[in-house]
């Protein structure tokens, strides 16, 4: 595995609502097949996914959302690296997690538990 495959990458995005468990799956399946990890915010506004895996991995992830077309996507945190070269391809248990929260709160504590919640708070607009 090269370098850059084993960087970590992580993308945020927020919609008006995440209900459809239709939706839900299709976005469960695409995050297997991505080697990805998500956590997902379902319920009322809003609906918030983080996608965190290897650079290609979330790129397509972040792709497959789109053409769901959910109510007012906003890609808050593009595709990017996090982290350092040195830390392992994914810092969950398995790469193929996915997740889902029912609040805002919840979603925040993930953030902290994972070490990005500033980041988190920064792309969401909750902290300068």
């Amino acid at each position: 595995m090269s370098q850059t495959a084993s960087l970590i990458h992580n993308a945020l995005i927020r919609t008006h609502h995440i209900t459809s468990r239709k939706k839900i799956a299709h976005l469960k399946k695409s995050a297997d097949k991505n080697s990805c990890y998500v956590l997902l915010r379902r319920g009322g506004p809003p609906g918030i996914m983080y996608c965190e895996g290897n650079e290609s991995g979330v790129k397509d992830w972040v792709a497959s959302v789109q053409k769901l077309r959910y109510k007012d996507y906003q890609l808050v945190a593009r595709p990017s690296q996090l982290g350092n070269p040195t830390e392992k391809p994914f810092r969950r248990p398995n790469p193929r997690w996915f997740e889902e929260v029912t609040s805002v709160k919840e979603f925040g504590a993930k953030m902290e538990e994972y070490g990005t919640k500033l980041w988190w708070r920064r792309a969401m607009g909750y902290s300068p």
